[in-house]
């Protein structure tokens, strides 16, 4: 009956991605606060609004401040693009890839939207039970929750002083 959907006058098929992302933000950024619980078996529930852009599948890696970060695949990609690009005769260079990358792993949700954390990555993240998933733009982090308020509370000053010279022509 329908056929073709359109939008403005346009196909929906044929709009660039950036002006998707204008219509549904949700679909190129992760953002927001939510507190799902990780289970006895190591499997957490991603937020409802994540999953769509995770149900193909995440990748999870170690993350600064001992949390995890949660890429999606071409996000990780991506990513893993720019860091080949490091030389590996910097040594500082060599550590962060031993980091980042040795205790990376390929999780696909369940049909519930859980995902398992393999254990190295919950002890790296100190998680136990109480968790909190914050979008931080191309990637989620998975915090324990005690410690997610702790840092927060520890930023509420430094983000309120936020300057030019931290963020250049943002503020």
């Amino acid at each position: 009956m329908w056929g073709i959907v359109e939008y403005g006058g346009e196909k929906w098929s044929d709009w660039p991605s950036t002006r998707r992302s204008e219509v549904n933000p949700d679909v190129s950024n992760f953002f927001g606060t939510y507190t799902p619980r990780l289970d006895d078996k190591g499997r957490l529930f991603l937020p409802a609004k994540f999953r769509p852009r995770l149900e193909t599948g995440i990748v999870l890696t170690r993350g600064q401040e001992n949390c995890i970060y949660g890429w999606t695949t071409e996000s990780f990609n991506a990513f893993t693009d720019r860091i080949r690009n490091t030389p590996f005769t910097n040594q500082a260079a060599r550590n962060f890839n031993r980091m980042f990358f040795s205790g990376a792993s390929s999780e696909v949700p369940d049909k519930q939207g859980r995902i398992s954390i393999p254990p190295v990555l919950r002890t790296w993240a100190q998680l136990d039970k109480e968790c909190t998933v914050v979008g931080a733009m191309d990637r989620i982090e998975i915090w324990d929750s005690r410690r997610w308020d702790e840092f927060s509370a520890a930023q509420e000053g430094p983000f309120a002083d936020m300057s030019e010279e931290v963020m250049p022509g943002i503020f």
